[in-house]
């Protein structure tokens, strides 16, 4: 399964990635600063909110791919239990 994120949906990808990455630049700086626990800890999980929307989206955007895939009889060499496997897999890694 290749995705392919094209126009809107990959800026919004990106634009989430790039949020997260600047939070957890800032969540070190602040453990380095030595700032207050409860701080850092709510900074991080704006971080980790930042990064699972950003695979939930990715995933998304890969589940209609593969839809349009199965739909048009382009299955890569899957048939469409694997497909399901493998797409339920990727969503448990986020869970």
């Amino acid at each position: 399964m290749e995705l392919e994120l094209e126009g809107d949906a990959l800026r919004a990808v990106l634009n989430r990635l790039r949020r997260a990455q600047g939070q957890i630049s800032g969540v070190i700086r602040m453990i380095e600063e030595g700032r207050d626990c409860e701080d850092v800890v709510t900074q991080l999980a704006a971080a980790s909110r930042a990064l699972d929307r950003a695979g939930f989206a990715i995933i998304a955007t890969g589940l209609q791919q593969c839809v349009a895939d199965i739909e048009s009889g382009r299955k890569n060499g899957d048939d469409s239990e694997a497909m399901r496997a493998r797409l339920e897999k990727l969503f448990l890694s986020l869970a």
